[in-house]
């Protein structure tokens, strides 16, 4: 009897890798996905999923390598930007309930109050994450046949994502981009403003990574903090064993005002199923270091 395979993550995130519209049970409408592959049995941060779960797979169907990881960061996208479309949605309802009667604008924020409004410096929508990272930096830290897919947005202009993949043994390796601009919520701290709302979901992050849930299966990360990136970033390494498969993960996590850049690199350092690896789990962080770098100084422009 085979052994049972497990899926991947991550930050957080997201974002999702990132929010959702029309889509079906394994992501939004268009997007392109692929049946498991046997072999890979990838880690996912924040979760694994149990024998007779809904995301197994018959064996008699055709198995195309990477497709278990990509729906897996396409349902973690969407968990993300439902969660992060309540914020907005939230926050939507204060402001309406501060706009002066007859005024086209919210009410002047008053000292120690609310803040309900976009403030300077803070950003309502991001750019497309495919389109962040240049063609060179893609083929430095991840060369061979790179396979790129961009799942549809799914909460308008405030969150993309994008993910690469290769599959050519013995390299495995899946990177997953996010971006995500955070609203004003009533929900955040400080203020309420929706640089409060990304710090709040930036130190979530960093502490689910530290210390996982308890029910979680995710090992605990290192992590180090990194300077001169963002208003405030860090970088974590873990390192998965599910089913005898081993997967070494590489995340950045970068906050900008009130934007989260999540980058996540997996890199399958045994399967249970063919020949893969080694891994350098330093090239790994030093890959998801460079996308997320350049998702960072896109938001700049």
């Amino acid at each position: 009897m085979p052994e049972q395979e497990f899926l991947p993550p991550r930050p957080p995130a997201r974002f999702h890798r990132p929010g959702p519209g029309n889509r079906g049970p394994d992501g939004p409408a268009g997007y392109q996905d692929e049946d498991p592959p046997p072999w890979a049995n990838l880690p996912r941060p924040g979760a694994g999923y149990p024998a007779g779960s809904e995301d197994e797979v018959p064996r008699e169907q055709p198995r195309t390598p990477g497709g278990r990881a990509l729906r897996a960061a396409a349902r973690r996208r969407r968990r993300w930007l439902i969660m992060a479309a309540g914020l907005v949605v939230l926050a939507g309802g204060v402001i309406a309930a501060v706009v002066v009667p007859g005024g086209p604008a919210p009410a002047p924020v008053v000292p120690g109050g609310l803040i309900t409004t976009f403030q300077p410096g803070e950003l309502q929508t991001v750019p497309d994450a495919c389109g962040t990272v240049p063609a060179v930096t893609v083929q430095q830290y991840l060369p061979g046949q790179v396979k790129q897919a961009s799942p549809l947005a799914i909460d308008g202009t405030a969150g993309s994502a994008c993910d690469w993949t290769i599959d050519q043994a013995p390299v495995y390796r899946l990177l997953e981009l996010n971006l995500l601009a955070y609203a004003p919520s009533g929900l955040a701290s400080g203020d309420g403003s929706a640089t409060y709302a990304a710090m709040d979901a930036y130190a979530q992050i960093l502490q689910d990574l530290r210390d996982p849930p308890k029910r979680s299966a995710d090992p605990r990360a290192v992590v180090s903090t990194l300077n001169g990136l963002g208003n405030e970033a860090f970088s974590a390494t873990q390192v998965f064993r599910r089913g005898g498969a081993v997967t070494d993960v590489a995340t950045v996590v970068v906050r900008y005002h009130n934007v989260i850049v999540t980058a996540t690199l997996n890199g399958l350092e045994h399967s249970n199923r063919g020949t893969y690896g080694p891994v350098s789990m330093s090239q790994l962080a030093s890959a998801a270091l460079a996308f997320a770098q350049a998702a960072e100084a896109a938001l700049h422009g």
